[in-house]
């Protein structure tokens, strides 16, 4: 394999699943014909066993081998969060973006992406649906417990100047109508061209 067949793999490794769109737009975005290069390289990683391929949709939804199952309930799940990757970084490519990271045990918060984004670390919660107030609170009693424990100040990518907690940010469903008021860390609810307007990004 070439160094993009590679990066397509680890690509497809880290967020579990990826369409043919995705593939383009990530890796065949300086070509002259993004989609028929992608269409390609995907049909011959198939023919090579390389990946995998659920092809009941009308989109056909590529996997790495191992991967997830092609029938898994998590596809949507994992195809948002690529749809968050592909929007930040349009802004600007982030230095970390970990798909659903351990922060610990039980009773720990489980993020569906960490990612330091903008010089800020950043747990991020993407919402297909809306929750119920109290089950959103207890995801953010979580981030919380997690703040009061100190552990997050030995995570590897912490800066050894001053330790940052990092922002919690909902998107998707239902941001916006959650009650998150008097943390003791910073909440996010809003959509990537929201956040961009309060970090007084341009378009």
């Amino acid at each position: 394999m070439n160094a993009r067949d590679k990066a397509i793999v680890k690509d497809l490794e880290r967020f579990r699943c990826l369409t043919r769109d995705d593939v383009a737009e990530l890796h065949f975005s300086n070509v002259k014909n993004p989609v028929t290069q992608a269409n390609m390289v995907l049909k011959r990683l198939r023919r090579d066993e390389v990946i995998a391929c659920a092809t009941d949709r009308r989109k056909y939804i590529y996997f790495p081998v191992p991967g997830i199952k092609k029938d898994s309930a998590k596809i949507g799940h994992f195809l948002a969060i690529v749809d968050f990757y592909k929007q930040i970084r349009k802004v600007e490519a982030p230095r970390v973006f970990d798909v659903e990271p351990k922060t610990g045990g039980k009773g720990r918060p489980e993020p569906d992406v960490f990612c330091i984004w903008k010089g800020a670390p950043w747990f991020v919660e993407i919402q297909r649906n809306q929750f119920s107030d109290k089950v959103m609170q207890e995801k953010i009693n979580r981030y919380e417990q997690y703040y009061l424990s100190g552990e997050w100040e030995r995570e590897p990518w912490q800066p050894s100047a001053k330790k940052l907690f990092p922002y919690v940010w909902i998107i998707g469903a239902g941001a916006g109508k959650y009650k998150t008021e008097g943390r003791p860390f910073r909440v996010f609810q809003d959509s990537v061209e929201g956040m961009k307007k309060r970090l007084g990004i341009d378009s």
